[in-house]
């Protein structure tokens, strides 16, 4: 794919849209994915493992998937809370269009997929689910990070899904030196911990 990666902007690859069935929120669905995005084929292993060790989320309020790729985080928070209102951000214009496309399939109207720039900056979220985007590079994702987890509620709590061996040790400390939140590992399984980090209130 050269420099094409899931998280450019634009992908210039084809995007060979294409049909996948796939178990959310205990329900089986068919969903659109595309070539230029995060696994398209299947849904990874990582977001499987944050999915199946997360509680359920805030039943209202803002909820946030940050990196949604195709969509298989924010759809399932928006069936597990279909009274919150759940924001889909990514940078890349086609991941936020199969979003928009899988959510409508689904009936589901609680979705806002959008690029970081058009989440209103007055939102706080009741909870943020996440398989960041490793790859950017450690600069990159600590930007985002800082970005968007200080917006979490009052004792709110971000779940993150890391591989072992791309770092998840080293963001856990981060996560509480640099960023002040309490952070547990909350789950470990094959091959991957999941990081529940929550903002301490003063």
């Amino acid at each position: 794919m050269g420099s094409d990666h899931y998280f450019s902007a634009t992908p210039r690859s084809n995007a060979s849209t294409r049909t996948i069935r796939v178990r959310l929120a205990g329900r089986d669905l068919e969903l659109a994915t595309a070539a230029g995005v995060f696994s398209p084929e299947h849904l990874d292993q990582g977001t499987r493992v944050l999915l199946d060790s997360v509680p359920e989320p805030p039943a209202t309020g803002h909820l946030l998937d940050l990196g949604a790729g195709w969509g298989p985080i924010a759809l399932s928070l928006a069936l597990r809370a279909p009274d919150a209102t759940v924001w889909a951000v990514d940078v890349n214009e086609r991941a936020l269009e199969l979003v928009r496309g899988n959510a409508a399939r689904l009936g589901l109207t609680n979705v806002n997929a959008v690029l970081p720039a058009d989440v209103p900056t007055d939102i706080v979220f009741g909870t943020i689910w996440s398989n960041p985007p490793i790859r950017v590079g450690k600069q990159e994702l600590h930007a985002m990070l800082e970005r968007w987890l200080p917006r979490l509620a009052d004792d709110a709590t971000a779940w993150l899904v890391v591989a072992k061996h791309l770092g998840a040790e080293s963001l856990q400390r981060w996560l509480g030196d640099d960023l002040g939140l309490d952070v547990e590992r909350a789950a470990n399984s094959k091959g991957f911990r999941v990081l529940a980090a929550e903002r301490r209130t003063a």
